[in-house]
């Protein structure tokens, strides 16, 4: 998970740098691109890993990983990093939202006000009226309403299979329509820029599996609070190099929210425990 946290806060930092030159939506495109070559010479020695019987069943996680990836990347060029971030923080929450409406889920007391607080912190991020709404500030929102719905496809997949495959359908997949919607802003690259470009890619590989080793290897409440060096560098990073500030609100609303998220991830894997433990049979 750390791994995953620095490929993930320098790969913003790159993507903001790249921005400059080239459209945000032409990045994605790249990063898949890359991204993809990345996980080449572990796709040739594990063959299996893209099973075709499995695209579809990836397809899901891959349309509302796209959507994603298009207005994440958006944001981070276009709005405050930190600011970006700490939106991108409510996606569990989203994702737990989408559980209870699409998946029948329930939602008891502790899980509601924890849903509670954590919104609460994005409005204080947010805060309507006072901040401008910007569309960077728009795309962090949207991107993390679809990344709760990647968030809920992954759910069924991991369960049956290979943490790797996922990561990798999620490159295969998206690369083709992501090329379409490079095309419509589309300017050849310089050679900086290219390599800035092959950085984000690989960056992206790299997350992409760290993360998903991560949440194979341990339960999602060990992992998450290790999401606050994500959060520390890029909030760093935005300060550092590229003379961001940041009010009170931001902090102060972007921990509140990961907070919640943390707290829901333990609750749930208590809960978890609890029903294991009251199916399993008597000895």
């Amino acid at each position: 998970m750390l791994v995953a946290c620095v490929a993930f806060a320098v790969m913003w930092m790159v993507i903001r740098v790249a921005s400059r030159s080239v459209h945000p939506f032409e990045i994605v495109f790249f990063r898949n691109a890359f991204g993809l070559a990345a996980l080449g010479p572990m796709l040739l020695r594990r063959p299996g890993l893209l099973a075709p019987e499995r695209a579809l069943p990836n397809l899901r996680r891959a349309s509302s990983g796209l959507i994603a990836t298009l207005a994440t990347f958006y944001a981070v060029a276009n709005a405050p990093l930190a600011t970006a971030l700490a939106i991108n923080y409510t996606a569990p929450l989203f994702a737990t939202v989408g559980a209870v409406l699409f998946l029948g889920e329930r939602i008891a007391v502790r899980r509601g006000a924890a849903l509670a607080v954590g919104f609460a912190g994005m409005l204080v991020v947010v805060r309507p009226g006072a901040l401008p709404m910007t569309p960077g500030v728009g795309a962090a929102l949207l991107s993390a309403v679809a990344t709760a719905f990647s968030y809920l496809a992954i759910r069924a997949l991991v369960g049956r299979d290979d943490p790797r495959s996922v990561a990798a359908w999620s490159f295969v997949l998206m690369l083709p329509p992501s090329a379409v919607v490079a095309l419509f802003v589309w300017s050849w690259p310089s050679a900086a820029a290219l390599g800035l470009l092959a950085v984000i890619g690989g960056l992206a590989a790299v997350g992409q599996i760290g993360l998903a080793y991560a949440f194979a290897s341990a339960p999602a409440s060990a992992v998450l609070p290790y999401d606050f060096v994500r959060f520390g560098l890029i909030t760093l990073g935005g300060i550092v190099l590229f003379g961001e500030r940041y009010d009170v609100w931001t902090i102060g609303g972007g921990a509140i929210i990961l907070a919640a998220t943390i707290y829901l991830a333990v609750r749930e894997a208590a809960v978890a425990r609890a029903r294991k433990t009251a199916l399993a049979p008597e000895s």
